[in-house]
């Protein structure tokens, strides 16, 4: 365990990361008369950090009326000429890319290396949507009718609505926005409560970078508040599209309100993944990838490996070798260096950790070790854990919710197809994987596995922006990021151009 820092400290790396992001510190001193204000913590301490002021439900619809009225101007950009504002953007977040992980650090609680990784992939997706900027493609296929041209085309969408979580505080932000900017589209960023002050300082990079390309004012706007404030523009019919990042509850809340207007969705919900350890796996690879998967961000991650099924062969052994790597991470303040798990986000995440563990040992299971809290004397604000591991006799009612902590269930199988079965069984379908040496098991998986993600040899998170991310069943549907996920911004047309002088109609229809 390491001692955590004095309040003064967290300020200090606090403000140097927001000034240097262009974000003023008194930002954070929203007083009562402002007409809307918002708490902000870091949950490395618990410490208050200010309060911000707050939109209402008034002045959230004037920004979005005004990312309308931008986007009006900005879709008569040539795409190519769009791709300037992300790579531009790109270039400051590569100047700032230390800066704004301080931030992400402070208030989400991440280690530096995290923190930084996930500023590293906003600047991967700014390179990717620049080279996507040039290649915003269509087909064109060939007409049953002489002389007629049949294609399809592309065109920007309008308004996009983001809605972000605070594990992820500005990664997926960049992946919806990088590619809806070249795409021809304004954006509108409803941050997480949790992580406001993060989203600040990527937004004011993107502002600067917007107002060195010319790109219209208004065009990128963040909305600041709670659930009312993103109930108020998911309500709103000048957008287009909202995407959605969160739990499956505000999936269902958001889904059905967007549709009843015939807006689109993309939805990014729970995760409560899963990974399958065969006797023919690396015990050493499998064990790193298990390791890191379960317990790293604290298990905040909607990639985090929460079950692993393991053949019954090597169980007991596997699981000893789990135990023992656990009681060697080093669990602590973030800013400390070495440090491996953080802090959890806040109270209600330890409550909810607790209820799960309580519950699966009165469903059969054991915990072999973890679950306690640590650090609680130094400052009982701040909920930092011990990662858990939970033997259990079958996958039973507590394994089929998704508890966002660090706590990994253990199954056993027999045979490839109980544990693939045992795999596919709830209802999430984001990301899997499998650690095996024999081809035919990995092929089997791969083909049989219901989740968006389906790995082999590595663990459940990690993802690269280059594949699209995204998951089946409760998980949502939705892609973002990578391949052809570009297309959830576009509306597609398909257009017809007749250059032969006469009329002739498809399927030999005759009219006068």
């Amino acid at each position: 365990m390491t001692a955590l820092p004095t309040d003064q400290a967290i300020t200090d790396l606090l403000t140097s990361g927001l000034k240097a992001c262009g974000v003023e510190a008194s930002v954070l001193n929203a007083g009562p008369g402002a007409p809307a204000s918002l708490p902000a913590r870091s949950p490395i301490t618990g410490q208050s950090l200010g309060t911000l002021a707050a939109d209402t439900k008034e002045s959230a619809a004037e920004k979005i009326a005004a990312a309308a009225e931008a986007f009006a101007d900005w879709r008569d950009v040539p795409a190519p000429a769009r791709g300037q504002l992300v790579q531009r953007w790109g270039q400051l977040l590569g100047e700032h890319k230390e800066d704004l992980a301080k931030i992400i650090t402070v208030e989400a609680g991440k280690t530096p290396s995290e923190a930084a990784g996930e500023v590293q992939e906003m600047i991967d997706v700014c390179e990717f949507a620049l080279g996507q900027s040039r290649q915003l493609w269509g087909k064109t296929m060939p007409s049953e009718r002489p002389g007629h041209k049949l294609m399809e085309t592309w065109h920007p969408l309008g308004v996009v609505g983001v809605i972000s979580a605070f594990n992820f505080p500005v990664a997926v932000y960049s992946w919806n926005t990088a590619l809806a900017l070249v795409a021809g589209d304004a954006v509108v960023w409803k941050p997480s409560e949790n992580a406001v002050l993060a989203a600040l300082g990527a937004q004011s990079l993107l502002a600067q970078a917007a107002a060195e390309v010319g790109a219209p004012e208004g065009l990128v706007p963040v909305l600041v508040g709670g659930r009312d404030i993103g109930d108020a523009m998911v309500r709103d019919e000048r957008v287009a599209l909202v995407s959605a990042t969160g739990s499956v509850r505000m999936g269902r809340e958001v889904g059905p309100v967007v549709a009843e207007r015939f807006g689109r969705v993309l939805l990014e919900l729970g995760g409560n993944n899963g990974a399958i350890v065969a006797p023919s796996a690396d015990i050493d690879l499998a064990l790193r990838g298990v390791v890191f998967a379960a317990a790293g961000t604290a298990g905040q991650r909607c990639t985090t490996l929460r079950r692993l099924i393991v053949h019954e062969s090597i169980a007991d052994d596997f699981v000893d070798k789990i135990v023992a790597a656990y009681k060697t991470l080093s669990i602590g303040s973030p800013t400390e260096d070495g440090v491996l798990v953080g802090p959890l986000i806040n109270e209600g995440s330890y409550d909810a950790m607790q209820a799960a563990l309580k519950q699966a040992e009165s469903e059969g299971g054991t915990v072999l070790c973890g679950g306690g809290r640590v650090l609680d004397d130094d400052r009982p604000e701040a909920h930092y854990v011990e990662p858990a591991v939970v033997r259990m006799p079958a996958q039973t009612a507590v394994m089929e919710s998704e508890t966002f902590a660090p706590i990994l269930y253990v199954v056993t199988y027999s045979d490839l197809d109980e544990a693939l079965e045992i795999h596919n069984g709830v209802p999430q379908g984001l990301s899997s994987a499998i650690f095996t040496s024999e081809l035919a098991e990995s092929e089997k998986f791969l083909s049989r596995s219901d989740c968006g993600i389906a790995n082999v040899n590595i663990g459940t998170s990690g993802a690269e922006i280059g594949g699209a991310f995204g998951g089946e069943k409760e998980t949502g549907g939705g892609r973002e990021s990578g391949t052809d996920s570009w297309k959830a911004y576009m509306r597609q047309a398909t257009n017809t151009v007749n250059y032969s002088g006469e009329l002739p109609l498809a399927q030999g229809v005759e009219f006068l």
